[in-house]
């Protein structure tokens, strides 16, 4: 029985890969590849040539998680995405699962990662980080999966397109205007960016530079660190609000982005109060 290769390749700089991913691209007889064109163009660069490649992407996973698989019963497969990491934030753990439930064994190749080459190149805290990538692209669930992150208290990375960039940093700043920010784009390449600041900062860096929406972009969120509440002020916003007729939870949300701190905090504070 074969084994199966999960291959990690440059996301950007062809340099940054490994002499072992190289030696396992060379040796397998088939790649299954998100997008042929991509890993075509990096065997090219390294002269590794008479490889067969199978395409697998999100539509036809399920399917050739299968034909892979068979492969895979007579011959090591190396598996590979377009870019980066297989099957983080990108398809390919159907395979990997399917070949796990078959016996096969299946050998991590170790390489880039775009989350954590831009967390190392951030200067935001990483002792604790939460790896998101991308978010719903219905606002409300957004701005729900972001106030949730937010009262975490800690780096969360995301991924996002150039086309819905712009609304997710007005989203954070909505829910944390004071939050530390790093966008990263186009990382290893010659006009690698980060962009730092606040929110306002960053939507007025991607207002005075609109050419720069374009790619792919990674953004690192440190929220605003708790401060201590002046508890008067709260509990008197907090029993105004009761009166008006709204709820505790309502109440923590809307004290939370108000200061800018985490809503559980203000939560706990009034969730006894009496009017």
């Amino acid at each position: 029985m074969g084994k199966l290769f999960v291959v990690a390749t440059p996301i950007g700089n062809l340099k940054d890969i490994t002499l072992r991913a190289l030696e396992v691209l060379k040796s397998v007889d088939t790649i299954a590849a998100e997008d042929t064109r991509h890993i075509k163009k990096l065997l090219t660069h390294y002269g590794i040539s008479g490889k067969k490649l199978i395409s697998y992407h999100e539509h036809n996973e399920e399917e050739m998680a299968e034909k892979i698989v068979q492969i895979l019963e007579e011959k090591d497969v190396a598996l590979v995405s377009d870019a980066g990491t297989p099957c983080i934030s990108d398809p390919g753990y159907r395979v990997v699962k399917k070949a796990r439930e078959k016996g096969i064994e299946v050998i991590p190749i170790p390489g880039p990662f775009a989350a954590a080459t831009a967390l190392s190149a951030s200067g935001l805290p990483s002792d604790k980080f939460l790896f998101v990538g991308f978010l719903s692209n219905k606002e409300v669930e957004k701005e729900k999966q972001l106030s949730h992150y937010v009262d975490l208290g800690y780096t969360f990375i995301l991924y996002e397109s150039p086309k819905r960039v712009v609304k997710t940093i007005n989203s954070i700043k909505k829910i944390n205007q004071d939050a530390d920010i790093v966008v990263a784009k186009e990382l290893t390449k010659i006009h690698e960016t980060f962009i730092i600041g606040k929110p306002s900062q960053i939507l007025e860096y991607f207002e005075k530079n609109p050419d720069i929406l374009k790619g792919e972009f990674v953004i690192l969120v440190y929220p605003r660190k708790s401060q201590e509440l002046d508890i008067e002020t709260v509990l008197q916003e907090a029993k105004k609000l009761k009166k008006e007729g709204k709820k505790t939870k309502e109440i923590a949300i809307l004290l939370s982005q108000k200061y800018g701190i985490p809503k559980n905090l203000i939560y706990d504070k009034i969730v006894d109060l009496d009017v």
